[in-house]
């Protein structure tokens, strides 16, 4: 950043427990810049469904990084983000670094709304991310040693989180990513039953990959209590809009992308996936 101020007055990572958010919170502090987390759990709350806490969250932050939840290609989701914006920039922040999804055309209506504003803009438009089978809705399916999913044989370039994070901070950072779009992504393209298959050899236990229909996994969300959308997200990897690799991380960063093995293979020794 140009200015001593910036760099005393915090960024705001919404999300900031999420599984990109908490790594960026996480490389700031690394670097000694002042955070503020925006979640509801958070000393300062901020909560996307209840506007009155936007302007407290907001209040002496030089840039923040913005996730919405559950999806930006939600019904609803571009009005709420772009109302943020523009108090945002009222109230004086000036860089806005959004999280989006690849192929996702109710996204880039939120990208858009959220350009309005007149911020400095940096979009990060993410495939899926490797750490959906660890931290989110595929670890059960990989501890019950099943993943049953309405995927067929399509294929995605899983992302992981640690790119994500690094491409987002280097965003919030210098100037030189202003403007820009980066469509993220990993090294290989991956089928469900390659996941199952690298998972299965790390972990030394069978898990399968059993494709199922959308209107079964709608149930199933349905009897879980999650939003039926969740759904719709699977036609972003079975009409095949995301199955080629992008270049994002690298132009961002100037590396390659981790590799779904090295993820594998790091986050087993943890322990999340024993049964």
């Amino acid at each position: 950043m140009s200015t001593q101020g910036q760099n005393i007055a915090p960024i705001l990572v919404i999300g900031g427990t999420g599984k990109t958010g908490r790594r960026v919170v996480e490389r700031l502090q690394g670097l000694g810049r002042p955070v503020r987390s925006g979640s509801r759990s958070s000393g300062i709350p901020f909560v996307w469904e209840d506007e009155s806490t936007w302007e407290a969250a907001l209040d002496g932050v030089s840039a923040a990084y913005v996730t919405y939840y559950p999806d930006l290609g939600f019904p609803g989701a571009k009005e709420v983000v772009g109302r943020f914006a523009a108090l945002a920039v009222e109230r004086g922040v000036r860089r806005l670094v959004l999280l989006s999804g690849r192929g996702e055309e109710g996204a880039v209506a939120g990208e858009d709304a959220l350009k309005a504003s007149g911020c400095d803009w940096t979009v990060v438009r993410a495939s899926w991310f490797n750490q959906n089978f660890s931290e989110s809705f595929f670890r059960d399916p990989v501890l019950s040693g099943e993943l049953a999913l309405p995927t067929g044989d399509a294929v995605e370039p899983f992302v992981d989180a640690d790119d994500i994070a690094d491409v987002v901070v280097a965003a919030l950072s210098d100037d030189r990513h202003i403007g820009k779009t980066y469509e993220l992504a990993g090294p290989r393209l991956l089928s469900f039953h390659d996941v199952a298959r690298e998972l299965s050899a790390v972990t030394g236990r069978t898990i399968t990959y059993v494709p199922v229909s959308v209107d079964d996994y709608r149930a199933g969300l349905r009897e879980l209590g999650e939003p039926e959308e969740f759904a719709d997200l699977f036609t972003l990897i079975v009409d095949g809009r995301n199955a080629n690799l992008v270049r994002g991380v690298q132009d961002a960063l100037g590396r390659e992308p981790k590799d779904f093995a090295d993820y594998v293979k790091e986050t087993a020794p943890t322990g999340v996936w024993d049964a």
